[in-house]
């Protein structure tokens, strides 16, 4: 994958999957909250930690060296 699909698949990721991920990880709380009864707080931060940790790991490839300069880039000289 190039740098710049890379570049653009994290923005994807970060502009629409990570909002939905936040969405489901509070609906599926507020449904155990209803279903079973409130959740010991240790418990619930708990899961919230995971569902924090776990939405990355598909994505971990993408995210890689995209903060860095564009390896594919022509290099520029800047002794001006």
């Amino acid at each position: 994958m190039t740098y710049r699909t890379r570049r653009r698949l994290s923005l994807l990721v970060l502009l629409v999957v990570m909002p939905a991920w936040i969405v489901t990880a509070l609906v599926l709380i507020a449904w155990w909250d209803r279903s079973f009864g409130r959740m010991p707080a240790a418990l619930e931060m708990l899961v919230y930690l995971v569902l924090g940790v776990v939405w990355i790991l598909p994505f971990r490839r993408v995210f890689l060296g995209v903060g860095k300069a564009d390896p594919e880039a022509p290099a520029t000289n800047d002794d001006d």
